[in-house]
This record gives C-alpha cells, structure tokens and sequence, in this order.
C-alpha cells in the first residue's frame, strides 16, 4: 500500500486492486488536484475544503456518510461524528470512515471536532493507520488530537488539516502536535509504503509531505 498526501485532508491510498481519494479538496483551500484518478473517492462533509470529487477523473464511487460499503474489494465503514463539541450545532455532521484495503485497516478522521465517545472508540478500534486533523480552530487541536490517538492506539498517525504555505485556512502549526505526541519534526516523506509486515510495534508519527499531483 501506497499512501501519498495531496493536501489538508485528501490522501491518495493505492493499493494493488483500487486507489481511494479521500476528501479533495476545492481550490480555495490553497490546494489544487490535477490529474487524480481513482476507483472510490470518500467525502467527510460538505465544506469547501473536503467536497470537490469533481477533481477526481474516470467514474468513481462517491462514498458521503455513515454505512457499510464494498467497492473493488475495499471495506469501507462511515461512522457520524461531528464537526465540533455540540453535535454538529455549531459546524455540522461528519464523517469518519474505516477503510479495509489489503489486510490493513485506515481510518480517516475527516473533520472531527470532539472527543468519540466510548461506542464510537468501539468503532474505530483496531487501526493501523490514522488520520488526523490536528490544526484546531474548526476541528482537533493539538492536544485533543494526541488524546484520540491515545484511546484509538493506531501503527501509524499521519498528521493532516494544519498550517502550511499554501493553506487558507486559520490552523494552528504542526510543531504543536509534535510537542504533544513527543515527537521530532524528521524529514517528511514523499510517500509511506507499509504492508502489514511493516507496521511498527508502538504508535510512530508519520510526516507526509505535500505533493502537488
């Protein structure tokens, strides 16, 4: 498995039989996607930043919202959360998605804005690779994303949804959700490849960087 960021929270995830898009984002975020093609692309909520399948050539399965779905022999689970702490009073519903490709389990947190609850952690469990907004102000800040992956205890963490050069949004630095997991800011990487073999014994961040498709 090939796991590459295209940026804020949109991960291409290639495998030998499908690739997935998660969120794509709309230009005004910063971001721009060219050229992206895949067999199922998941959509977290309907803001700007994480509703542009658009983006994404060929005819994919567009997957928005909770359910079981099996697509290319992809196991994919929408779990509600939502965007911030009053149920979605605030900012609305979103979805976080469970993604069985190639005996691995992903989980792709989207715009996730609380902490989940004791029957969403059940859900959620198991993970060997998440992904995680942790730039505040509209979802997770820092703090609160390291206390997630404290209760989910994935592989691997990637970072997403935080401060960079080209980003419009207001979000807070990644140093922040070092700090708070313990970690350094290493080289990131141009792409993760990890199969089950692979995984590391105790959770390690992972630094993706930007890759302008």
């Amino acid at each position: 498995m090939e796991v590459t960021w295209l940026g804020h929270s949109c991960f291409r995830l290639k495998g030998k039989e499908a690739t997935l898009i998660t969120d794509p984002p709309q230009k005004s975020s910063g971001y721009s996607l060219s050229k992206l093609t895949a067999d199922i692309v998941t959509i977290s909520h309907d803001h700007d930043g994480h509703n542009n399948p658009e983006a994404v050539a060929g005819e994919p399965r567009i997957i928005k919202g909770p359910g079981e779905y099996e697509v290319s022999r992809v196991l994919i689970t929408g779990i509600r959360t939502y965007h911030d702490k009053q149920k979605g009073a605030q900012l609305g519903k979103n979805t976080a998605y469970v993604i069985e490709m190639e005996d691995l389990r992903f989980c792709h947190l989207g715009d996730l804005g609380h902490l989940p609850t004791p029957e969403q952690i059940e859900e959620l469990s198991g993970v060997d690779v998440l992904l995680a907004p942790v730039g505040g102000y509209t979802t997770l800040d820092a703090a609160a994303a390291a206390q997630v992956v404290s209760l989910l205890e994935p592989k691997i963490v990637i970072p997403m949804h935080y401060k960079t050069e080209a980003a419009t949004a207001t979000l807070d630095p990644l140093d922040r959700f070092l700090k708070e997991m313990g970690a350094s800011l290493g080289e990131p990487l141009a792409k993760l490849s990890v199969t089950r073999s692979s995984l590391p014994h105790d959770t390690q961040v992972v630094l993706l960087e930007y890759r302008r498709n």
